[in-house]
């Protein structure tokens, strides 16, 4: 048996176990990720972060895998946990991060991180859709959710404004949602409920997880789509099951989300 040593980390209850693999490297498949996920038999985490060496500007490279053992491009609250770990590492306030949906970096301030999630992108072939239509009004409807907005923060999200979070059953529209046809790599979905021009109340349903107490990238999809709909202005909180978020979308385009992170624990696994 293989001794893996591993740290809990979460973002406002979005969960991860961290593998360090910059010295030695690991290689794990998708049956042994759903083990170490697993909240009964296993660790238990929303998603699997696995730190390898960088491969090309970055401090490293961070790979997201998620609870079903897929492999996903980005996760915003792993950002900062990772971005806390290596600025600590490191004795700076500021680290860089390469993943599958780009390079991001993080900073310090006080007991806050603020991760700089890279561009938003709202092209249909950027986001993937499976052809060429509207991403500010899809043709979805499932339950009580129906037209929502399309955004890619590096990983694929439908953004779903509703009159109350609180009475979305995403139990039941979540599965459907994540592999309707227009989005050939599954999305992420938002149910958002717009209580000013300066905060959102979100709901979210992460792609190959399930419903998680708070969602980086879906909060940066979120803030976007609201300000391409004029419900908010470009700087929100988004307040989810886990907590708040602050997040900024800047004229350059660039996504900026700050919010805490916190050590769970530390122990091995025996892979």
């Amino acid at each position: 048996m293989t001794a893996l040593k591993f740290i809990k980390m979460h973002g406002l209850g979005n969960d991860f176990v961290i593998l360090d693999g910059r010295s030695t490297p690991i290689e794990l498949n998708a049956a042994q990720t759903q083990a170490i996920a697993d909240r009964r038999r296993g660790i238990g985490c929303d998603q699997l972060i696995l730190l390898e060496e960088a491969q090309s500007d970055g401090d490293l490279f961070m790979r997201i895998r998620n609870a079903d053992g897929g492999e996903v491009e980005a996760c915003g609250n792993a950002t900062r946990c990772v971005g806390k770990l290596l600025m600590d590492e490191k004795g700076t306030d500021h680290a860089s991060i390469e993943t599958l949906g780009g390079l991001v970096t993080a900073d310090r301030a006080a007991d806050q991180i603020t991760v700089d999630m890279g561009p938003a992108y709202l092209n249909w072939q950027d986001i993937p859709l499976a052809h060429e239509m509207d991403t500010l009004s899809l043709d979805i409807t499932e339950g009580p959710l129906s037209h929502p907005v399309a955004v890619s923060v590096g990983n694929p999200h439908a953004v779903f404004f509703v009159d109350d979070a609180e009475t979305i059953d995403l139990e039941t529209v979540g599965p459907e949602l994540e592999h309707h046809a227009f989005y050939p790599n599954r999305t992420n979905v938002e149910a958002a409920q717009v209580t000013s021009r300066s905060e959102i109340r979100l709901r979210v349903w992460e792609r190959g997880v399930g419903i998680t107490e708070a969602c980086g990238t879906g909060a940066c999809a979120t803030l976007i789509a609201a300000v391409r709909r004029d419900l908010t202005d470009r700087k929100a909180t988004v307040t989810l099951d886990g907590g708040a978020l602050e997040i900024e979308w800047r004229d350059d385009n660039h996504v900026l989300m700050t919010g805490p992170t916190a050590m769970s624990y530390t122990g091995t696994w025996m892979l």
